[in-house]
Order: structure tokens, then C-alpha cells, then sequence
């Protein structure tokens, strides 16, 4: 067994399509960050805000006044250091710490993509992504390498496959195979888009999406994995992306994992790519076929590295396993639903009319959420217990400082999941300032009156 690892984890390959991934993966980026600013989300999102919601336990990172503008900017260069393979390390660093660092400035903005691309940019810090046709291999010849060991390549294929794999597991529930939810709520909304919009209105339509989304899901990373079924399972990429492209508005998503999934292509189509970018940019690819490999010792330095990645790993596939360790509905309480790559699966809306007491008296106000809250904050807050808990715990001290005494503060809120009917959330007789936000179970979520059968 050890010998079969070390035979491994010392096999080399053509470094090309690692390189193509870096590439793509830094223009890809840097194309988000400008698109973020050009859109003017900076502003909406974190700075005009009054109140951030945080993530249990980074509770410190909060936006930077305007200094998040220049934020956004280290993060753009970083990004496009990483894409000409300068000084590509530090670039790897940098953009990690700074897009996660965004990331976790507010939890409202939550996505399964931004934690996709802090996991590959985490990822990439310990690849050596600029051994070939990179500025660093270019203006050091020691750094470069035509041939890679063959796991930096393949680490970043399972990266993919655990993505697809739990995306597919995540979609074998009753909701959204037997009654086709959510999508039966989105699609007919998108009667309008040209040539497909009167099938959106369709229920078979509904069903079959449902059925082939699971169905791709699974069945993708297997058939870009075999070259017989490579093309095809490409070609499928294509068409699932662009048309979750046109239909929802997911952002760059949809390209990202296109331009990722060319990394399970051989070395001569990138090869290829890099000719043609070679040719656009009259930068001479030959001086990077220079037929070495790059050995990776047994230097503790290297050690760690293994140790770091098989860590890594070893999250990414027992972490989105979490949700079985709390009891009722998942898609209802959302304990572990984070992070564990179920995309696009729920529905929901609620209400929350916040109730401030004075315990001592008796007497008791309305809050008005509007003057906390951005529209798309209480949107989130409605629905999402974590949050829920932290604004009443950030109202109990706004009206504290206001001379308020003996707060408590309760709150009546219904949500509806996948087209049911409302639903009591909260308990409204629990004084929320008493409850504090931790991995446990939260107690006060009032039972899910359904069943949802599936994984």
C-alpha cells in the first residue's frame, strides 16, 4: 500500500492543463471582482448597511469602511497575478485570505459558489500551478518545470468531483424528485425567454429538469473522467451551465465551471490553448518545453504539504455530512446546510415581526425592520434561525443604548417552504437575548410539520 502511494505520488504528467487552469481560474476572478464593482455591490452590500450578519465564530471580519474598496482591488490584482503566474505564491495567499475575507464580511451574501472558490484558491496555494508558461518560470529558469506530479492535477479533478457527487446526493429528496420543488415555483416565472419560455410553464418539464439535474450531477465527473465519454460529458457541461445561466441569475458560476471542467482533458488539448494564447500575446511557448520534471522530495516542507492537503481533503468530504448529527427537517432548520454544496434546493419566504419587552413592566413595542435592515437583509433574516438569533441579540443592544432596561426580545415569524403553506418558525415565547448562537441544536425552531424523505 505505501509503495502503490509513493509510485503515486512521485508519477509525473504534462503540466499544461494545470496551467490552463490557472489561467482561466485567475481571468475568471479578476472578471468577477470588476463585475462586483462595476454593478455597484460594494456600495449596496457593505457599506450602506447599517448591521452585518456574521458567521458563528468570525464575528470580527466586518467590512472596512472604504477601505473595502481597496480590498476589492488587492483581491483584483492578486487574481491577475495568478493568472500571469507572478510571484504566484504570494498571489495565491493574497487572494485567498482577501476573497474569503469578502466572503465572510456578511453571511446575507451567502453563496455555494464563493465557498467553491475560496476552497480552489486554498487549494492552489499548494500546487505548483507556475512551473509552466508563467511570468515566474519565465524569469527563473529553476522554477520551470514541463512536467508536474500527476495528484496536483488530479487534486483539483476531485475538488470538482466532490462538488458534483454532493450537488447529486443533495437532489435524491422527495421534494425535488416526486414534486419537483422548487423548480416547479421558478421555472414558469420564465415564460418570457425567447424559443424556451412557454416550456417553462410545462409540469413535465418541471420533473424532467428535476430528474436530469440530479441525474447530470452524479454522472458528470464519471464521464469527463473517461475519455470515451469526455466530449459528451463536456458538451453536457456546456448546455447545463449556459442554460442555468439564462434562467437564474447565478453570476459567473456557470462559467467557472465550465473553463474548470477542461482540466480533465489531456495534456495535448491544452497544449493547444496555450499555442493559441502564445500566438494572441507573441510570447514564445517553446521556452517552456524544456522536458524537466519537477520532483517533489521528502523535505518536511513537503511533508506538511501532503499532510495540509489530505486534511483538506478529508473536510470536504465528511464536513457536508454534518446535518446528520441534528435532529428534524434539514431544508426547515438549516443546521449544516452551509457549505455542503446543495445548491438551488429550497424555496422559502417567511415573516419575522420582532416584539422588544420589558421584562420588569410588561410593556412591549414593535420593531420596525426597515431601520436595521437593508430589503435583501430582512429577506434573509426572515427564514434563516442563525440569523434570526443575531439581530434580536443586535436589537436587545441598540435598544439598551437607547436607555431600555430588562430587554427581552421575542419574535413571531411563519415561513414557507416549497410552495406549502406558512408555517410557525420560532417559538415565540422564547426570549431570544437568552439564547446564544453555538454548534448545538437550537431548541426554539419550532418542529417542521412535513416530512421530506431523501439524503
Amino acid at each position: 500500500m505505501e509503495l502503490t502511494l509513493n509510485k503515486y505520488l512521485q508519477k509525473n504528467v504534462e503540466a499544461a492543463p494545470l496551467a490552463v487552469f490557472r489561467i482561466f481560474f485567475g481571468i475568471m476572478m479578476l472578471g468577477s471582482i470588476i463585475r462586483f464593482w462595476a454593478y455597484g455591490w460594494i456600495e449596496k452590500l457593505y457599506l450602506e448597511p447599517k448591521f452585518h450578519f456574521s458567521y458563528y465564530g468570525f464575528e470580527w471580519v466586518k467590512p472596512l469602511g472604504m477601505a473595502t474598496y481597496a480590498l476589492f482591488v488587492l483581491c483584483g490584482l492578486s487574481a491577475l497575478g495568478i493568472a500571469l503566474g507572478y510571484k504566484y505564491r504570494i498571489s495565491a495567499v493574497v487572494f485567498f485570505l482577501s476573497f474569503t475575507y469578502i466572503e465572510l464580511m456578511d453571511k446575507t451574501t451567502y453563496l455555494n459558489h464563493y465557498y467553491f472558490i475560496s476552497a480552489v484558491a486554498f487549494l492552489l496555494i499548494f500546487l505548483p500551478a507556475n512551473t509552466y508558461f508563467s511570468w515566474d518560470a519565465k524569469k527563473n529558469k529553476a522554477l520551470a518545470f514541463q512536467y508536474v506530479p500527476k495528484w496536483s492535477i488530479d487534486s483539483i479533478k476531485l475538488m470538482l468531483g466532490i462538488v458534483y457527487c454532493y450537488a447529486g446526493l443533495a437532489k435524491l429528496n422527495s421534494d425535488w424528485l416526486l414534486r419537483a420543488m422548487p423548480l416547479k415555483i421558478w421555472l414558469p416565472s420564465k415564460f418570457h425567454i425567447p424559443l424556451i419560455g412557454d416550456l417553462m410553464t410545462k409540469e413535465w418539464v418541471h420533473y424532467a429538469f428535476s430528474w436530469g439535474g440530479a441525474a447530470y450531477d452524479l454522472a458528470i465527473p464519471f464521464l469527463l473522467l473517461w475519455s470515451k465519454t469526455r466530449y459528451v460529458g463536456f458538451f453536457l457541461v456546456v448546455i447545463f451551465h449556459v442554460l442555468t445561466r439564462v434562467l437564474f441569475p447565478i453570476g459567473m458560476f456557470p462559467y467557472i465551471m465550465i473553463v474548470s471542467a477542461l482540466i480533465f482533458f489531456d495534456a495535448g488539448f491544452h497544449h493547444k490553448i496555450v499555442e493559441f494564447i502564445s500566438k494572441v500575446f507573441k510570447f514564445n511557448k517553446k521556452l517552456f518545453d524544456n522536458g524537466k520534471a519537477l520532483i517533489i522530495n521528502k523535505k518536511p516542507v513537503n511533508q506538511l504539504r501532503y499532510g495540509v492537503l489530505l486534511l483538506f481533503f478529508t473536510v470536504q468530504l465528511l464536513f457536508p455530512w454534518r446535518y446528520l448529527l441534528y435532529p428534524g427537517e434539514l431544508f426547515w432548520t438549516e443546521e449544516g446546510y452551509r457549505f455542503s454544496w446543495r445548491v438551488m434546493l429550497v424555496e422559502k419566504s417567511g415573516y419575522a415581526q420582532f416584539k422588544i419587552v420589558d421584562k420588569a413592566t410588561g410593556k412591549w413595542f414593535y420593531v420596525d425592520n426597515t431601520d436595521f435592515l437593508t430589503p435583501f437583509q430582512e429577506k434573509q433574516m426572515a427564514f434563516q434561525p442563525d440569523f434570526i438569533l443575531e439581530y434580536a441579540h443586535y436589537l436587545a443592544q441598540h435598544f439598551e443604548k437607547d436607555g431600555h432596561k430588562n430587554i427581552g426580545v421575542y419574535v413571531e415569524c411563519y415561513v414557507a417552504l416549497n410552495g406549502r403553506l406558512s408555517q410557525p418558525y420560532i417559538d415565540p415565547k422564547v426570549d431570544l437575548t437568552q439564547e446564544q448562537d453555538s454548534f448545538k441544536h437550537k431548541t426554539w425552531i419550532v418542529p417542521f410539520k412535513d416530512d421530506i424523505k431523501g439524503i
